[in-house]
């Protein structure tokens, strides 16, 4: 099942407080280009999971991911309690990046799938200096094998570097190769240089913009993500 509906839409990073969290929950809820909302260990180790769902739960029905920033780095084992945590407070879907190995990777990933969560699989960060060709700890073909792994173990949605479109379309290549028809989630835009409009064109027919403060700084909520909309 799709975990967002649409085929695009903008998905807002809320790495806010919990006043303003609840504020975008109010201004946006009611907008057709919002597939869902993101929700970071800032919000949900301070105040915990279940309090967010239930604030979230009072304006709209959209899907709530938890990103753990980042999860699916610990043994195999710990899969189902996470799975079990995330499940009961009321999260819809998870994202994982699990640089830990294939085992806790496949783990991890049966752990959510057994508990109905939807997963989202990512490899490749944002920022600079995360695989080796770039002076990073990872090797760069080993950020591909966790794309071609979680593939294998049935996951269809991804996170990928918004702010790279180049290395969307080797990825969307790779999964397609496979026989996998992917659903990419894109942050990295604005505040990290990306352009909606040039992830676009290489992420494909069903992608989702990841947005945070470009959004949540803006003095008008409303009028940002119908302007970010339009490029999607």
């Amino acid at each position: 099942m799709s975990i967002i509906k649409r085929d695009r839409s903008i998905i807002i990073a809320c790495d806010v407080s919990l006043d303003k969290y609840e504020n975008i929950l109010k201004e946006t809820a009611d907008m057709e280009t919002i597939g869902g909302y993101k929700l970071g260990f800032y919000l949900g180790l301070e105040h915990g999971l279940p309090k967010l769902v239930e604030i979230a739960r009072k304006y709209t029905k959209k899907p709530l991911i938890y990103d753990h920033q980042k999860a699916g780095t610990d043994i195999p084992d710990t899969g189902k309690k996470f799975a079990e945590v995330c499940k009961n407070a009321g999260i819809d879907a998870v994202i994982f990046f699990p640089q830990a190995g294939p085992e806790t990777e496949k783990a991890w990933i049966d752990a959510a799938k057994e508990k109905g969560l939807g997963v989202i699989v990512g490899g490749l960060m944002t920022h600079k200096s995360y695989v080796k060709s770039e002076g990073g700890y990872l090797s760069d073909d080993s950020i591909l094998k966790i794309y071609l792994n979680a593939a294998k173990s049935g996951v269809t949605d991804f996170v990928v570097p918004g702010n790279k479109p180049e290395k969307i379309t080797e990825i969307r290549k790779a999964l397609e190769e496979q026989g996998t028809k992917p659903v990419f989630y894109a942050p990295g835009f604005i505040a990290q240089g990306g352009k909606i409009t040039d992830a676009a064109e290489s992420a494909g027919e069903r992608w989702h913009a990841i947005v945070g403060r470009a959004i949540y700084n803006s003095d008008d909520i409303k009028k940002t993500v119908l302007e970010l909309s339009s490029q999607l």
